[in-house]
């Protein structure tokens, strides 16, 4: 197993786990229940453990895939930015959610309001999820680039291939 590969298999545990928690949590507030809550609180503390492994495969990942045809580097270094910021906000909402979890077990009284403080930070993280899990899709999958760049052969030869948008058509 090499490092682009262990990063596929890590790499998508933060961001499932983080919309898990967040439909648990929610459930878990609605219901008040805080053996639900506590599931969704644990939830995003493995995702924040799994953003950690997804960081740390992804630079042995980068190294591997930049030289690719129809991948570049710059593609990579958007993907690399979000994936930063979704990570200290990964880390942050976890953290959190082990906060919540002592003050949820041991009955602290503002455990409720810190319940709503982790939903609001894992709502932030599910929506940069979005950003990084489209933004790392579309390194292999060009079809769901934004430009909508599709591969070509260029100068006639098959195995060279040359990107171009649909104007250059």
């Amino acid at each position: 197993m090499n490092d682009a590969h262990l990063h596929m298999v890590v790499n998508h545990f933060p961001i499932i786990g983080t919309f898990f928690g967040i439909g648990i949590l929610i459930t878990g507030i609605f219901l008040n229940n805080n053996s639900v809550k506590n599931t969704a609180y644990i939830l995003f503390i493995v995702a924040a453990i799994f953003g950690a492994f997804s960081m740390g495969t992804g630079e042995g990942a980068e190294e591997m895939v930049e030289d690719f045809p129809n991948i570049g580097k710059a593609i990579i270094h958007e993907h690399e930015e979000l994936a930063e910021k979704f990570a200290l906000v990964l880390y942050v909402t976890g953290s959190f959610a082990l906060i919540s979890l002592v003050a949820s077990v041991k009955k602290f009284r503002p455990a409720k309001i810190f319940s709503f403080i982790t939903l609001v930070l894992a709502l932030i993280g599910g929506i940069m999820a979005i950003n990084v899990g489209t933004s790392g899709g579309e390194i292999r999958h060009t079809e769901i680039r934004e430009n909508n760049a599709v591969s070509a052969p260029a100068n006639g030869n098959p195995s060279a291939e040359k990107i171009y948008d649909k104007e250059d058509k």
